[in-house]
């Protein structure tokens, strides 16, 4: 069993006098992320889901909005059921054990949810009970599959520091190297990105975040993985028929609606895919940029992607770019404003951009001159992962502490509605 690590020198430093100089006597402290591999046999992957009743949220991740439901995932866990009538008293009514689930979507009442490789479509009719209905095999990759213990699902992360001797091989090592079954990185080379949530409109399908790697537009699902694009025909809403799957190359992130098109955030760019045929998108455009994380939302003729660094996307870019799409087949820059860590965001019909900055909070902007984006507002104290703006001028936001509501009919002054936080 192979076990990574990815290093990132915190703090480096030498005690030596003349001689210990000479002799090249020295530690170096390092903070390094050891990746363990995680397996699942096939029977313990296709075990049936169960219904368990409300739990505390640990680790939230994907927001998915369906009438008056919140689906909030805890990672690699399930859903959390939320009943979200009165947005001031949010209440959990279930959890969802869909083991391995990182997306969702909805549309007329089935919810379709990753099992690890598998799709599952699931009957929310009643959300408190709801019912598995059918189960697509062997659709999304793995990272690998061993004959005795089965595929290799994901890697468990472990952070550790450490004092080494700088004639260790890691000390100031820029690259790859291998230590037996060890792999080893330094961060600014690369690693293993376990980031994974689009929006949709109200009625029959919900609406999720820009961190989605799911969406649904009109009797099409289409999903994506680290390295392509799947077309589902759900026109048979309980058996997904999978029309085509295109390969987009690598590190593939998020994929966001709008209108006849796909945008598609990866770790390179932003590609344009066109559903002119929904069971086979083609390629429309594309605009490229240094590595980074890369989520996007659009409207009008300008799409607004984030880009963040210090992170496996082994970017350094920290900042929004406003991109002109007014020709799908040549996007252009129009312009870049500087950010701190920034990861999901949304734009509203009105022209509030809400920006999530990581641990430097919330960010709202007017945004009726994309080249003059005004900042009227900026939540401090919260940290963001993930935000979608309702039509009822309520938005949601995801972050590390919880989930939080906000009463946003004065963008320049939201007002906290509730939470539901972190155990």
């Amino acid at each position: 069993m192979k076990t990574f690590k990815i290093l990132t020198p915190l703090l480096l430093f030498c005690v030596f006098g003349l001689q210990s100089c000479i002799k090249d006597q020295c530690t170096g402290e390092f903070t390094y992320i050891e990746y363990t591999p995680v397996y699942r046999t096939v029977d313990e992957i296709r075990r049936n889901i169960q219904t368990e009743a409300p739990r505390e949220l640990e680790r939230p991740g994907k927001i998915y909005f369906y009438q008056n439901y919140i689906l909030l995932n805890e990672y690699r866990e399930g859903l959390h059921v939320i009943d979200n009538q009165d947005p001031k008293n949010p209440q959990i009514i279930a959890f969802i054990k869909i083991p391995g689930n990182m997306d969702m979507a909805v549309k007329n009442n089935i919810l379709y949810a990753d099992n690890y490789i598998d799709l599952l479509s699931i009957d929310i009719s009643n959300p408190e009970n709801p019912a598995l209905r059918t189960r697509t095999e062997d659709v999304f990759p793995s990272f690998g599959l061993n004959e005795d213990l089965g595929h290799l699902v994901y890697y468990d992360e472990r952070q550790i520091t450490e004092n080494i001797d700088c004639d260790d091989p890691r000390w100031n090592n820029g690259g790859w190297w291998f230590e037996g079954d060890l792999m080893f990185a330094d961060a600014n080379s690369g690693g293993i990105s376990n980031s994974s949530g689009s929006s949709g409109q109200f009625g029959s399908t919900g609406m999720g975040g820009s961190m989605a790697r799911f969406t649904l537009k009109d009797d099409f699902l289409y999903t994506v993985s680290d390295n392509d694009l799947n077309a589902f025909d759900i026109s048979d809403a309980v058996n997904p028929n999978r029309s085509s799957t295109t390969n987009l190359g690598w590190g593939i992130e998020t994929i966001y609606p709008y209108r006849n098109n796909l945008f598609i955030g990866s770790q390179s760019g932003m590609f344009i895919y066109g559903l002119d045929n929904p069971a086979a998108p083609s390629l429309r455009g594309q605009f490229n940029h240094a590595r980074a994380c890369d989520p996007v939302v659009v409207k009008d003729d300008v799409a607004y992607v984030t880009l963040r660094g210090g992170t496996p996307c082994e970017g350094f870019n920290n900042q929004l770019d406003v991109i002109d799409i007014s020709n799908l087949s040549s996007p252009s820059l129009l312009k870049t404003y500087p950010m701190d860590s920034p990861h999901g965001l949304a734009i509203t019909n009105d022209d509030i951009l809400y920006v999530c900055d990581g641990d430097s909070g919330l960010r709202v902007y007017e945004a009726d001159d994309p080249e003059k984006l005004d900042q009227i507002h900026r939540e401090r104290s919260l940290p963001t992962y993930d935000v979608i703006a309702l039509a009822n001028d309520v938005i949601l936001v995801v972050g590390r502490d919880g989930l939080y509501q906000y009463d946003a009919s004065n963008p320049s002054k939201l007002e906290e509605l509730s939470v539901i936080p972190v155990k």
